[in-house]
């Protein structure tokens, strides 16, 4: 997953793809997504489009109107947000707190109840659009945190396997480790898990 969400091209207008299925809510949006300066790439009402329709058009943000979202539509959306996040905007009339936390845990960036006026389609999208970027950053740091974690429990035990083995101190294992990273043109992480396999390959 990208931590940054990748435009087609930055100068050209926000692509987006509007979802209805109340059947009354579509031209709305598409009025206020013109009035913004956005491009309606496609209006789809089928929750199983969602996945097949978003994954082909690629679109920069999703713009959903529904009474309530349905248990289908939320799951679809749960797809979408794992496997090709993007910003995702829903306009409803459903209040009930339990469904606003599916929702955002479905990965909608912006839920608005009873706010779908032409006039507030831009403002609430590009709302959405620097939260869902921010939540983006922060995601890519935390699986940044999480890997040198990682690595550093490698690098510790690789050390030890090179202080007990090769009867080196702690800084000249961790010379070593980082002299072959550099030759090989790996992270030290890689270098320390390939000596801990090959470690236990030989015993």
């Amino acid at each position: 997953m990208s931590g940054k969400r990748e435009r087609h091209d930055a100068q050209a207008p926000l692509r987006v793809v509007i979802f209805d299925d109340t059947g009354e809510g579509a031209e709305l949006l598409r009025e206020g997504v013109e009035r913004a300066g956005y491009r309606v790439i496609a209006s789809l009402n089928s929750p199983m489009e969602l996945i097949r329709r978003i994954d082909a058009l690629g679109p920069d943000v999703i713009i959903i109107a529904t009474d309530s979202p349905a248990r289908d539509v939320l799951e679809n959306l749960c797809v979408v947000s794992r496997e090709q996040p993007r910003p995702i905007v829903m306009f409803t009339s459903e209040d009930d707190a339990s469904v606003i936390r599916q929702a955002v845990r479905s990965g909608v960036s912006a839920y608005v109840v009873d706010g779908l006026a032409p006039e507030r389609v831009r403002p609430i999208v590009e709302a959405a659009l620097a939260r869902f970027d921010e939540l983006q950053r922060l995601k890519a740091e935390l699986a940044d945190v999480s890997l040198r974690l990682s690595e550093r429990k490698v690098v510790e035990r690789a050390k030890g396997i090179l202080m007990q083995r090769r009867g080196m101190s702690e800084q000249q294992a961790f010379q070593a480790l980082r002299s072959l990273a550099m030759q090989r043109k790996q992270r030290l992480g890689e270098v320390a898990r390939h000596v801990i396999d090959m470690a236990e390959i030989l015993s």
